[in-house]
């Protein structure tokens, strides 16, 4: 039987597993990766099967670790590079926007840096700032980078896999705080495309686009919503660049509203970029305007106030009754 329990953190250590077992150039690369196993434990194991040269205990240094992945990736490997805190990655910013982005462009196209870079990122688990931010929309402002948002176990075991397969380099973003939701995980028939959005919900009525941590919410505020009578659709980006439009056009064609939710502040947030486009695509379609759902334009708060923070079901709701009420 192909089909196991797993929970996303598992199902990313059993898709590493199958990528080190399949491609003898591959190797991760972080702190604490190796003996401990990581902070959250998604590579624990994984150096007792295939040794301390294939998973690597780096030195406390972001900047270097992206930098020595470029370095291997340019010399035919493929590094899989762990940030311990999405608030972790910026000493690596520079190495990432600069020199990883730019390679293919930069050798037209002789060479890339197939580096994939993993980042538990987002909020919900009582931390702090630089251990709970969302970053995504800062990296997708960059040309060269693709980035990819699990959001189950399913697709965080094949997800990991095609982005490891990939010869462009990807920022894989795991919402931590669902590292313990349990999923199937089909291991013998792979995931959709990793760059295609997914319906995960049919609706008629309205449309919420979402990704990573916020899907179970998107799903809960819809079966709440159909309690009042609304049918509304969800859509599961998966990806965050490149951003599957043609799904998200062709829902808002049919339902005539749309929200976007996302952990990330609202303010310079994927949700714009997404309401742009669908303005300029589906304007005739619209019942109404495209509505934001996110975080506030601040640094992450406390954990006693991070409630208040995050987006929720009564925010999304709140949201769809502004929609409904044009």
């Amino acid at each position: 039987m192909s089909t196991t329990t797993m929970t996303l953190a598992k199902a990313i250590t059993a898709g590493l597993d199958k990528v080190l077992a399949t491609n003898p150039k591959s190797l991760l690369i972080g702190e604490d990766i190796g003996r401990l196993g990581g902070v959250y434990r998604v590579t624990d194991g994984l150096i007792d099967s295939y040794g301390a040269d294939r998973v690597i205990d780096s030195p406390l240094g972001e900047a270097g670790i992206i930098g020595t992945s470029i370095g291997m990736a340019i010399r035919g490997y493929s590094p899989i590079a762990e940030i311990q805190f999405d608030g972790f990655v910026f000493p690596a910013f520079n190495q990432i926007t600069t020199q990883l982005a730019k390679m293919r462009a930069r050798s037209e196209g002789r060479f890339g840096a197939p580096v994939v870079i993993r980042i538990p990122y987002g909020g919900g688990i009582g931390s702090i700032e630089h251990h709970s931010e969302s970053p995504e929309a800062l990296f997708a402002h960059t040309a060269g980078l693709r980035i990819m948002a699990p959001s189950n176990a399913h697709d965080a075991y094949w997800m990991i896999q095609q982005a490891a397969a990939c010869q462009d380099p990807v920022i894989f973003f795991e919402p931590k705080r669902r590292y313990w939701l349990k999923g199937e995980v089909d291991t013998e028939n792979p995931a959709a495309d990793a760059f295609k959005a997914q319906v995960i919900r049919p609706g008629e009525d309205a449309t919420i686009v979402t990704y990573g941590p916020l899907v179970p919410v998107a799903l809960a505020a819809a079966e709440a919503a159909r309690e009042d009578g609304r049918s509304v659709e969800v859509i599961d980006l998966r990806s965050v660049s490149p951003i599957d439009f043609d799904t998200i056009t062709e829902s808002v064609e049919k339902t005539g509203r749309l929200i976007v939710t996302h952990e990330a502040p609202t303010f310079g947030g994927i949700g714009g970029e997404i309401a742009a486009r669908i303005s300029e695509r589906a304007f005739l379609s619209l019942e109404a305007p495209v509505i934001r759902v996110g975080g506030f334009h601040m640094p992450y708060p406390v954990a006693k106030v991070e409630e208040q923070y995050l987006p929720d079901i009564d925010k999304v709701l709140e949201a769809l009754d502004r929609s409904f009420a044009y």
